[in-house]
């Protein structure tokens, strides 16, 4: 199959640091090659990749400090993928909806995966003037807010099973991963760590967006011995950080449409503790993978259950439900189905 992955240019493929689109776009890219499929992808020069790469961008926009529109390179890549549809069987966009009005007009199949909240309501016009643009969910919570859009399925991410895996360590700490900001909570990951009396290692970013936030709240309860400041982290540290973590804590406080590191946890044995907000009930069982737990206190007595939790079958769990193979199996059946449905259509036209 000829297939067109069509990623976001903030960052590179995969990100350098931290970035879940563009790890789960490669992931997927670098899957559909091994299998044997003709994959370009569109994505950033500094990309990294088996597929065939078309540069958008010479590098990731997230590092060109010069650029003062980043609208222009996206829009420059949208229409070199136009131009080149022909060339593909179905084309799979990860831009959200901003390929919706070019695309909707033009015979090639194409879906769009999103990759991020729904629940904005500046969104239902967008998807009320393109009813028929194919959508794709990373959770069956992230449809709530917007049932009327054209869902042709759900796909869970899923990762390489020798990306991270088990490490022969003691877990000693608890573990904060991904992102500084108010949605996601790490002031209550903090507090949480401190009334259960144990260590917490934060490995997150600040965006800039974020910096304000990150100074006045998170940064004064930092001091290096209880609660430490790890900064951003690749693939190859996490295996290490995340197996020597007893837990993970997830005290989000947002609608989550996926939440990578759940899995990412997973895949190294390390149990999750997160509050149920978003796709955390679909990805966390609890008593089994992790503890979900409505409020801090809750989740300061699940830190107690922890030896009730095998790390093997966590690790089990993962191999069963998150790989990268299930994840590509999902996208071709939709892929399939796409190009089956269209087929009519181009005899039609033609």
């Amino acid at each position: 199959m000829r297939i067109a992955q069509i990623a976001p240019l903030t960052e590179s493929v995969p990100p350098r640091l931290y970035g879940g689109t563009e790890r789960v776009v490669s992931f997927l890219t670098e899957e559909l090659v091994r299998q044997g499929h003709d994959v370009t992808l569109f994505a950033s020069g500094d990309s990294q990749t088996a597929a065939r790469l078309a540069p958008m961008a010479p590098r990731a926009l997230r590092f060109e400090t010069g650029l003062r529109d980043h609208m222009a390179p996206i829009l420059g890549m949208l229409e070199d993928v136009y131009r080149r549809a022909d060339e593909f069987d179905v084309l799979h966009f990860h831009l959200d909806y901003l390929s919706y009005p070019l695309f909707s007009r033009q015979r090639t199949p194409f879906m769009t995966t999103l990759h991020g909240r729904l629940d904005l309501p500046e969104l239902r016009p967008v998807y009320a003037r393109f009813p028929a643009a194919p959508v794709v969910s990373i959770s069956d919570a992230q449809r709530r807010p917007l049932p009327e859009a054209n869902f042709i399925g759900t796909v869970y991410h899923g990762l390489p099973l020798d990306l991270l895996t088990p490490r022969p360590v003691k877990p000693g700490y608890l573990a904060f991963l991904g992102r500084i900001s108010p949605e996601k909570a790490p002031d209550r990951a903090i507090r949480i760590a401190r009334r259960a009396g144990i260590p917490l290692k934060i490995a997150a970013k600040v965006d800039r967006v974020d910096e304000e936030y990150y100074r006045a709240k998170i940064r004064p309860l930092i001091d290096g011995r209880h609660v430490e400041m790890i900064g951003e982290i690749g693939d190859a540290a996490k295996p290490e950080f995340l197996a020597g973590a007893s837990a993970l804590l997830l005290p989000i406080d947002w609608p989550e449409p996926f939440g990578l590191v759940m899995i990412e946890a997973m895949a190294c044995g390390t149990p999750v503790i997160a509050f149920p907000a978003g796709s955390v009930p679909e990805i966390i069982e609890d008593g089994r993978t992790g503890f979900i737990v409505r409020d801090e206190r809750e989740a300061v007595a699940a830190l107690g259950r922890l030896s009730t939790l095998s790390r093997a079958a966590i690790r089990a769990r993962f191999e069963e439900r998150f790989s990268v193979e299930r994840m590509a199996a999902d996208y071709l059946t939709l892929y399939r189905g796409l190009i089956a449905r269209a087929r009519p259509r181009l005899r039609a036209v033609g």
